[in-house]
């Protein structure tokens, strides 16, 4: 390595530009291979360096979101269970009930693929940048119980409430006790 290409390094990791540290050598003996102009080897740069980082946001939003794995809707069994409307799980796919602060409820019975619709929804929301956060029903509950034993009722729901897309899974699969059912109900109405 030059003295050049190492104060350019330097710089680079300071400015922090993985990207270009780690691609500007590749990129500058193609683009001199190829008569690149200086504008065609800094977009290459550029443009890799922003797809490094959307990729980096998309990963921290999948962490941030707690999802219990990835599926996708390319994964999901059509043909179980038989009568599901395909094109309306298609559509909302598509998040438009997400600006308007919308509402979807999946209901069937068990095994039929609600929770894998479920983190697909949550998985796609991610990828297309918004905030999303997967959790199930008795997780909530007990998470503001222990939030109402130290009077943080209003930190949980706030934390519950910030993502644009909430996926609230085994909402009914379980029992919630009369203090999750009624007690914390009645806190959050207030």
């Amino acid at each position: 390595m030059t003295m050049t290409e190492a104060v350019l390094a330097k710089h680079l990791g300071r400015l922090q530009l993985p990207y270009f540290v780690q691609h500007a050598p590749d990129l500058m003996t193609q683009a001199a291979r190829e008569s690149w102009s200086h504008g065609r080897f800094l977009e290459g740069l550029v443009a890799g360096e922003v797809a490094r980082r959307d990729e980096a946001l998309i990963a921290r939003r999948i962490q941030a979101a707690r999802l219990p794995g990835i599926k996708t809707l390319d994964g999901f069994d059509w043909s179980w269970p038989k009568k599901i409307n395909r094109a309306q799980i298609q559509h909302l796919f598509r998040l438009d009930f997400v600006p308007p602060h919308g509402n979807v409820i999946l209901l069937g019975a068990v095994g039929v693929g609600k929770t894998h619709l479920a983190i697909a929804l949550a998985h796609a929301a991610c990828l297309q940048g918004l905030t999303t956060l997967f959790t199930t029903a008795v997780d909530i509950v007990n998470a503001l119980a222990a939030a109402q034993a130290t009077g943080g009722v209003k930190r949980e729901m706030a934390r519950l409430l910030k993502p644009a897309v909430l996926c609230v899974d085994e909402l009914g699969y379980l029992p919630i006790d009369k203090f999750g059912a009624d007690g914390l109900f009645q806190v959050i109405s207030q």
